[in-house]
């Protein structure tokens, strides 16, 4: 408790005062854009899609992965059921198009070095990071048929952010669902 107070007393002797900000940069200013695509060269090598199984592409590794086409206006159909996915189940605690929160990391950035298992393991199984200072718990969704019957389309439309070949939009075009896809949802969702 002394420390907390302590803490807080030696932050609120200081003091910010306006001539000691920088000016602004016009110039820098304009030329940042929120949607502007980041590509990553080494995560963008690695997903790229060499074979297509009805509709759901796969990387070297036999990992699923995006299909973007059209000068990046159009997406496979898993991509776009992953942006679907995301928004309705994870952005709540990590952001808009997987950018991170003050309450959850930017997923975007996770899948630059989480391999396919290692995402699959956290999302079914959860994680647990607790520190002294800080306690971070991503919940199990292994019971939880709206995340894990889509758990490949997640992947997809993070590995397409964290390669930077999605920006932050929502996919317009999109491939035609797949009949492969719409019989693995109905036998995993029981209709």
């Amino acid at each position: 408790m002394a420390a907390a107070v302590l803490a807080l007393g030696m932050v609120s002797s200081v003091t910010v005062r306006a001539e000691d900000a920088k000016p602004a940069n016009a110039e820098l200013a304009n030329k940042l854009d929120p949607n502007a695509k980041e590509i990553d060269d080494k995560v963008l090598a690695a997903a790229a899609a060499v074979k297509d199984d009805d509709g759901k592409y796969k990387d070297k590794a036999g990992d699923p992965t995006f299909h973007i086409t059209n000068d990046g206006k159009k997406v496979d159909w898993f991509t776009y059921s992953g942006y679907r996915r995301y928004h309705a189940e994870c952005h709540v605690c990590h952001g808009p198009d997987a950018m991170g929160s003050t309450y959850a990391p930017a997923l975007k950035d996770s899948l630059k070095h989480l391999s396919y298992s290692e995402f699959m393991g956290i999302l079914a199984g959860g994680k647990q990071d607790v520190s002294s200072s800080d306690q971070k718990v991503m919940p199990a969704f292994a019971d939880n048929k709206n995340v894990m019957c889509y758990a490949d389309d997640l992947y997809v439309y993070l590995r397409a952010r964290a390669s930077g070949a999605l920006p932050r939009v929502r996919p317009g075009e999109k491939e035609d669902k797949p009949d492969s896809a719409k019989q693995v949802e109905k036998d995993c969702l029981g209709g």
